[in-house]
């Protein structure tokens, strides 16, 4: 028999807590926060969503946005682990003249090469692990203020291959769909400067459960809401020096019925408010915990700073509950923008655990616009 469960289950606690899951979702993958930018912020920017990477953050922002852009980010995942793990995101949006703004984007997770044993430990060769998605995202503009948007990916994962108990392992695929809203506000006075305010909401990757071994063991999708506000604000009568704040919170939709088995993609929305007991860091072996409604939610908050739309610096926090991922760090991030090029990077600092393996994580991307 091959060792390919042990494999698979490393891989998805790898992921898992990257992402800070409660433990029950698959391809944690999807909510890694993709661009630089946003992630300079705290990882906020559903109510900011003003680049091709409203694909990722709300959808609903592309009706706003004219212009062509390209984006690409790369980073080295969780360079603590030292285990060649990176990540990669490409998004473009396209405006065509009074339909709207059409969004794309390919992300891709390379979880290693890793080695196949038998049950007495013979190498029996090697396998890759990786995960990806791609989808297509549209906003639709209903007036100067409101916007409504949706997206739907393709998401494949390739974890493990071989059997476990003559139980084949297979590549577990699914579809997210995103449903989103946008409010832009006109421009405004505040303190004598010309001000504007933004809120949004998106709800991400409603979908079918994932399936790797048979239809009788599945994972729901990382179903995520997430509402947010940004208010932007000169700091001269020129305009040259502008500053933003913004503030998201996001809350993760999923949940396993009585039965130990997840609920539908619809039932998880509605059945997902109430408390939640879980396992104690994943260990099924000290006594459970029960979170609160507001322990479940993820709270991000960012900070940027322009200098003539030249020149960016940018800080955030974010904060989750210990008992519920534990992902507490500080944000740093930079951009520079000139002509039609634009460079972005952030970088992470953790709280409270020098180990986490979060720290020192950093993002380079590179935005055209044409």
């Amino acid at each position: 028999m091959k060792k390919v469960l042990s494999v698979l289950s490393l891989l998805l606690l790898t992921v898992s807590i990257s992402s800070a899951q409660v433990g029950i979702t698959a391809v944690p993958f999807l909510q890694i926060e993709p661009d630089s930018r946003a992630a300079g912020m705290g990882n906020t920017g559903v109510a900011l969503a003003d680049n091709a990477s409203a694909v990722f953050w709300n959808p609903a922002g592309l009706a706003f946005q004219k212009g062509n852009q390209i984006s690409v980010t790369h980073s080295e995942w969780l360079p603590r682990f030292n285990a060649d793990l990176f990540y990669d995101y490409l998004v473009g949006k396209y405006h065509v003249k009074d339909i709207g703004t059409f969004g794309a984007h390919i992300t891709y997770l390379n979880l290693g090469e890793q080695i196949r044993t038998s049950t007495e430990g013979n190498n029996l060769g090697r396998f890759n692990s990786y995960e990806l998605a791609a989808g297509l995202s549209y906003g639709l503009k209903l007036n100067e203020n409101w916007s409504l948007g949706s997206g739907v990916r393709f998401i494949y994962s390739s974890l493990a291959d071989g059997k476990v108990d003559e139980q084949q392992i297979n590549p577990g695929s699914s579809i997210g769909v995103d449903i989103a809203a946008m409010y832009q506000s006109n421009t405004f006075k505040f303190l004598r400067q010309d001000a504007n305010f933004n809120a949004g909401l998106n709800l991400s990757n409603i979908g079918p459960n994932m399936t790797y071994i048979d239809n009788g063991q599945k994972d729901p999708l990382p179903t995520v809401l997430r509402v947010g506000w940004a208010f932007t604000t000169g700091l001269d009568n020129k305009g040259i020096n502008t500053i933003t704040i913004t503030n998201d919170i996001s809350k993760i939709m999923a949940r396993l019925n009585s039965d130990g088995n997840p609920e539908g993609p619809i039932g998880a929305i509605f059945n997902s408010w109430d408390s939640l007991k879980r396992d104690t860091d994943g260990d099924p072996s000290t006594d459970p915990v029960t979170l609160s409604l507001a322990q479940q939610l993820m709270i991000a908050t960012g900070l940027e700073y322009w200098y003539n739309d030249l020149f960016a610096v940018r800080t955030g926090y974010y904060y989750e509950d210990p008992n519920n991922g534990d992902r507490q760090f500080m944000t740093l991030g930079a951009g520079l923008r000139y002509k039609f090029v634009g460079i972005d990077f952030s970088y992470i600092y953790t709280l409270g655990d020098e180990n986490h393996p979060l720290a020192n994580t950093t993002r380079f991307g590179l935005v055209l616009n044409f």
